[in-house]
């Protein structure tokens, strides 16, 4: 058998595959496959400036998803990042120092009027991260469905309606109360039990939620179907530690004919000696109700203190109570401890309790008698 010539191969292509090979096999070995800690802090520096891209975008910013892969065949550590938090403010100017808001909503039902107000805020959304927790019940996974779906139209639309980020947590623990109806969750004899454990769920979600950019933290409970679209620059525009505004609800008053509004949160207070009375001769697992006539408390209710003829919307006064429909509070106060006690704390638990906390931690209680959100009318 006559071996034939290579007479149809040229030089050149000979050259070329050569060259090829060699520049496969040093993609292969060349360290140029890690990736330097410059161009990961470059990529979440511009990640946290733009809007998520994804429907259920990763609560944390400066997010890696597979670390490169070493010579040696191992996935390389993350980089160390280094967060000063020192340099983050949270002003009165909030918008124009580009300060992050944090967005907290403990889920229990899902009311698409909370999703379509809090898309029609006006603060940035680059600025914004959500933050949800739900528990593992009929109603709460009927509840995470449907904000599922809603947080898919949101992201996968325009840009600037987007949120920077959103997570959702389940809760790791059963609820007290299986129900959501209004009278059963606002019976006096459910009351310490439902509270402590909406104190945990809000704790689990701050504090697995708060990232190294939050300058402030709204919490917003998933029945507030209607607030000012300027909620957040108002309310970061008294630069409080801890402020609240009022909390109302619309509903057809049959007296005369026409939709009317009533006070509904009456956990925004001040103390009177008559509570602290009531405090110092209870157990130390008994805590102090507000709103029942079982327990008259002769608190000044900030409910009451709306001027309906003439509201002044910026009037802002002392408290010592809070509720938490619609509460913002500087990170930083969350970042030195303040938590919602799910134990009583001075008699006082969930949202009352934190205001203690607050208060014993140094930093001061605002409310807003004439500036009013509202809550779904059941």
């Amino acid at each position: 058998m006559v071996v034939r010539p290579m007479r149809r191969t040229s030089p050149v292509t000979i050259i070329l595959a050569l060259l090829l090979s060699v520049g496969f096999i040093c993609f292969l070995f060349s360290p140029s496959q890690s990736v330097s800690p410059v161009s990961i802090s470059a990529s979440s520096q511009q990640r946290q400036e733009d809007a998520a891209e994804h429907p259920l975008s990763p609560p944390t910013k400066p997010f890696l998803k597979a670390q490169p892969v070493r010579q040696d065949g191992h996935r390389a550590p993350p980089p160390v990042v280094h967060y000063n938090l020192n340099n983050l403010t949270s002003t009165a100017t909030s918008i124009a120092n580009g300060e992050h808001i944090l967005i907290l909503t403990p889920l229990a039902r899902f009311y698409q009027g909370f999703w379509d107000n809090l898309v029609q805020l006006s603060y940035p959304h680059e600025l914004i991260s959500l933050g949800f927790i739900a528990p593992k019940t009929k109603e709460g996974n009927a509840a995470v469905s449907a904000l599922e779906n809603a947080i898919s139209e949101t992201q996968s639309g325009p840009i600037d309606s987007r949120f920077a980020s959103i997570s959702i947590l389940r809760q790791d623990f059963d609820p007290p109360i299986l129900s959501q109806d209004e009278k059963e969750r606002h019976k006096m004899s459910n009351q310490k039990a439902r509270r402590e454990s909406m104190g945990r769920a809000r704790n689990s979600l701050v504090f697995t939620t708060l990232g190294p950019s939050t300058s402030w933290v709204l919490w917003l409970d998933a029945d507030i179907v209607e607030t000012p679209s300027t909620l957040i620059q108002d309310l970061t525009a008294h630069d409080q530690p801890v402020v609240v505004p009022n909390c109302y609800q619309r509903y057809y008053n049959t007296d005369t004919k026409k939709m009317d509004t009533r006070p509904y949160d009456y956990n925004s207070w001040r103390d009177s000696i008559v509570a602290q009375e009531l405090a110092a001769n209870m157990q130390p697992d008994e805590i102090l109700l507000e709103g029942y006539h079982e327990m008259p408390t002769y608190r000044s209710l900030m409910a009451y203190m709306a001027d309906l003829s003439q509201p002044n919307p910026k009037k802002i006064i002392p408290l010592d109570g809070v509720g938490g429909t619609a509460l913002m509070v500087k990170a930083e106060v969350h970042r030195d401890g303040a938590m919602f006690p799910p134990f009583p704390f001075y008699h006082l638990v969930e949202t009352e309790g934190f205001a203690k906390m607050v208060k014993r931690l140094g930093y001061e209680v605002f409310g807003l008698p004439d500036y009013f959100v509202y809550h779904y009318n059941e």
